[in-house]
């Protein structure tokens, strides 16, 4: 019986290092209602078309979706450690455009990217941060000191930038809602489609 038993774990553990029994590898995508898929349908927002889209590219991956509409860089602060949970491998942390059309402090919305950077490089998960740009009737300086943000941040914690998440799409009224600001479906597949290399770099940890 004993044998049996020790042939049992054994022939478990080694199962469960085989290449089939592997876990998929787990993102998060942390944001705002461009993240959450404001306006679209069950399966059409970013998270859900990135995860479809890796995997038709063979990576074994998984996405949830911790995007909340409206949310600003200080909402997202204040619900980080319970929105990422622990064996998370990734996030793609999206915040600050709803800082930016209210007009917030670029250096408060600094801030507080810089906070749960930091939280996520002690829990030591990568980041790709996705950037945003302010609208041109902000201002020149404020649109300058907003649009250096994500550049620095990403340098200061060694996170994977991607400039600006929206590239492609905002301007374009075909590929967005009739609010002019969120993506429709088409455009979450053109943000996927020119984020996808950038993704791929950061799940490889290039």
């Amino acid at each position: 019986m004993a044998f049996k038993q020790l042939f049992a774990a054994a022939f478990l553990m080694l199962a469960a290092t085989a290449p089939g029994w592997a876990e998929p590898f787990r993102i998060v995508g942390f944001g705002d209602s461009l993240m959450a898929g404001f306006g679209l349908g069950p399966g059409e927002g970013f998270p859900e078309k990135l995860e479809a889209a890796l995997r038709t590219r063979g990576h074994d991956v998984v996405i949830a979706n911790a995007g909340v509409s409206g949310d600003t860089t200080s909402g997202g602060l204040s619900r980080l450690d319970w929105s990422i949970p622990d064996g998370t491998q990734l996030v793609i942390l999206e915040l600050g455009a709803n800082d930016m059309l209210r007009g917030i402090d670029p250096a408060l919305v600094e801030q507080n990217l810089d906070k749960m950077l930091a939280r996520l490089k002690e829990r030591s998960i990568p980041v790709l941060l996705a950037g945003m740009i302010a609208a041109p009737n902000l201002g020149h300086s404020y649109g300058e000191q907003f649009g250096t943000i994500y550049p620095r941040l990403a340098e200061k914690y060694g996170a994977t930038l991607y400039p600006f998440f929206l590239d492609g799409v905002a301007g374009n009224p075909k590929l967005l809602l009739e609010d002019g600001m969120h993506p429709n479906a088409q455009g979450i597949d053109r943000m996927v489609e020119n984020a996808l290399p950038t993704v791929e770099k950061a799940i490889a940890g290039k």
